[in-house]
């Protein structure tokens, strides 16, 4: 097992001991840093991003069976492997790496977690930790949404008028301009306050949702949508379905009862609402990556804090009002 000189017996962590709580839940412990299975590389965190789906864990999203208290929190990080298990092939023990944690086990507010090289990827030079801690969740999520509907990010796609809601978010920023690269004519929504940062990373046009044109999804060409892309957990098929075409689709990442509903009654429809969970996929992190590199990508980030305040980064995340990606910096 190779490791990077002599590391701490012991490390700061964040966690929590039971459902609720927000913010003011989060205590700091010192506890062991993890000792890497076989198959895994030990990363020293210089970077973590909060997701919703992490504070909606804490909120009992799925209670009774996750988590296991006390619990340490986050799924998305990047920094540089420390060790590596025997069984390690690609990576080494210096490399810049980002990963996603598995959710039931998380780990990411600590100094160091223990990653399975299957869902850690390299980071390319010039990426900082900070944008590529954003990427795993929001971006893969992003991604094969707008996969779904067969976009092809390699110039050759003809594109499609699509919507994007909660175009200011952090799964949203990325969906805008990975629409962009796939030839798509982009309306998004976000709140007023957010226009501008969505029409900078391409946009065709953005509708202020609380508008009444906003409301009612109709951009200004008065043209209908092949395809929605719904980032929101407040969007609703009533909405969706008078502004599709015939035929349209709606791919729902963020979906309530009432749209799973829906996806069923619609099945067989020339107008659809389908729901899309997205997975961990190694490639698809790479591909991302390359985007980043190439200046295609960028990570949007609304705000970043010291390791010292992560209970400010969590509830900036629970507003619901963070534009991009939310950042802990260790």
């Amino acid at each position: 097992m190779a490791t990077a000189g002599t590391k701490p017996s012991t490390m700061r962590a964040v966690q929590y001991s039971g459902y609720g709580g927000g913010g003011a839940a989060l205590k700091y412990v010192d506890i062991p840093v993890p000792s890497p299975k076989k198959d895994e590389v030990l990363i020293r965190i210089e970077a973590a991003s909060i997701n919703p789906a992490d504070w909606n864990i804490q909120k009992g999203l799925l209670r009774p069976f996750v988590p296991k208290f006390p619990f340490i929190p986050v799924t998305d990080v990047a920094g540089e492997v420390v060790e590596v298990g025997p069984a390690v092939q690609e990576l080494k023990v210096g490399d810049k790496v980002v990963s996603k944690l598995v959710f039931w086990k998380s780990g990411g507010l600590a100094e160091y977690v223990a990653a399975s090289e299957s869902i850690t990827v390299a980071r390319p030079a010039g990426i900082s930790a900070a944008d590529a801690a954003g990427l795993p969740l929001a971006g893969f999520t992003a991604l094969q949404a707008l996969r779904a509907i067969g976009t092809k990010f390699d110039g050759t796609g003809s594109g499609s008028n699509i919507l994007i809601t909660a175009g200011s978010g952090g799964i949203g920023t990325y969906a805008v301009q990975l629409a962009k690269l796939g030839n798509h004519n982009v309306t998004a929504t976000c709140g007023a306050r957010n226009l501008e940062v969505v029409a900078n990373i391409g946009a065709d046009e953005v509708l202020d949702y609380k508008t009444p044109e906003g409301a009612a999804l109709k951009n200004s060409s008065g043209k209908k949508y092949d395809y929605i892309v719904n980032i929101t957990s407040d969007g609703k098929w009533s909405a969706f379905k008078p502004a599709l075409n015939f035929p349209g689709r709606v791919v729902d990442i963020a979906s309530n009862f009432w749209n799973f509903v829906a996806s069923i009654l619609t099945f067989f429809s020339k107008k659809k609402l389908s729901i899309m969970i997205a997975s961990m996929e190694k490639e698809d992190l790479r591909f991302l990556l390359d985007l980043m590199k190439e200046g295609k990508l960028k990570t949007v980030v609304d705000s970043r804090h010291p390791f010292e305040k992560v209970a400010d980064a969590w509830e900036k995340s629970m507003s619901g009002h963070a534009t991009g990606k939310v950042i802990v910096e260790m």
